[in-house]
């Protein structure tokens, strides 16, 4: 009676185990940045959050630095179609099949951490609208600095505009074309991970890149002489599923993973030390071998915060749709 017992116990065990990994889901997440950014960082600790609170039967496994092979300009492509189960997206990079949502946040347009905190809340509510509209649900955001953009070179020392004119510059959005052809700059797209092979093999004299993040693409091994141009706001990462998945979850889940999207949001919304760390990182970038020179002139940056202007009017008008929309109740926040 005992031994039939015990087998009944171990019986009813491993039916409770079968149960158990059957329902428990381990869901790929496409994070486009590389391992060392900081906010791969932020997103393993997103992800490690969201096993927690729902006791391992969801679990999220972040894949770093494009090693699915998706690209940032298809994700409202390969997210719907269940290409991947989440990914983080950047509106960006997201232009050529949404030209609204790639007006919504020009690069350079907003200059101050006053001004970035009055736009947040309003484009966190555009990209809800625009996102929805592609079957895409915003789970959650993730912050970026206060960024410094600077120019980096391979070969020459630049910091002026008119030594800029007449050389290959790398950047990543179409709306940094749009300025620096404006300002007389010969400007072409290369993703983040080909840039260290673009600037060593001569595709490209010059990259655009905030000193901050210069280390986690080995920067400071091609390009030996940087300057700061300009500031640079951007709008927040999105932590996107699919609405067909998102509805599949249980009500649990989706409760774990948008906590878990408040959480990495409090945590990256922060802004006191990006200027202090911004230095801290040319420094760094200077005792690796960069000559880190004196900034761009004032007038050349009045002169790009211009074009930027005239940019993100332009790209609103084009693009059509809800894009004028969302430009003028952005600047409406702004108090413009």
């Amino acid at each position: 009676m005992k031994r039939r017992f015990f087998n009944l116990l171990i019986g009813l065990a491993g039916a409770g185990a079968v149960a158990f990994s059957a329902q428990a889901k381990e869901w790929r997440f496409n994070n486009p940045l590389p391992e060392k950014r900081p906010e791969t960082a932020e997103l393993m600790k997103w992800a490690e959050d969201i096993g927690k609170a729902t006791g391992g039967e969801l679990t999220v496994k972040v894949y770093s630095g494009g090693s699915l092979g998706l690209k940032n300009p298809d994700g409202l492509r390969y997210l719907p179609k269940g290409a991947v189960d989440m990914g983080l997206l950047w509106a960006n990079y997201l232009g050529r099949d949404a030209p609204a949502l790639g007006a919504v946040f020009v690069q350079g347009s907003i200059a101050t951490v006053q001004e970035l905190e009055a736009a947040l809340p309003v484009v966190r509510e555009i990209y809800e609208e625009e996102f929805a509209k592609w079957g895409v649900v915003a789970t959650g955001y993730v912050a970026l600095p206060m960024l410094e953009a600077s120019i980096w070179c391979a070969k020459e020392p630049i910091r002026t505009l008119d030594a800029l004119k007449g050389k290959k510059l790398r950047v990543w959005a179409k709306d940094q074309v749009d300025t620096f052809t404006r300002l007389g700059v010969s400007a072409q797209i290369i993703p983040q991970e080909e840039m260290y092979v673009a600037l060593k093999t001569g595709v490209v004299d010059c990259a655009v890149y905030p000193a901050l993040y210069a280390h986690t693409v080995s920067l400071q091994e091609v390009a030996k002489y940087g300057a700061f141009l300009y500031p640079m706001a951007t709008g927040p990462y999105v932590l996107g599923v699919s609405e067909k998945k998102w509805k599949g979850l249980p009500e649990a889940h989706r409760k774990a993973i948008t906590d878990a999207g408040n959480a990495i949001w409090d945590r990256t919304n922060q802004y006191d030390d990006d200027h202090q760390r911004e230095l801290d990182a040319r420094k760094k970038a200077e005792e690796a071998g960069v000559t880190w020179l004196d900034d761009f002139p004032a007038e050349d940056r009045q002169l790009f915060l211009e074009a930027v202007s005239e940019t993100w009017r332009m790209m609103a008008e084009e693009a059509g749709g809800s894009a004028p929309e969302y430009r003028q109740r952005i600047l409406t926040a702004l108090g413009r």
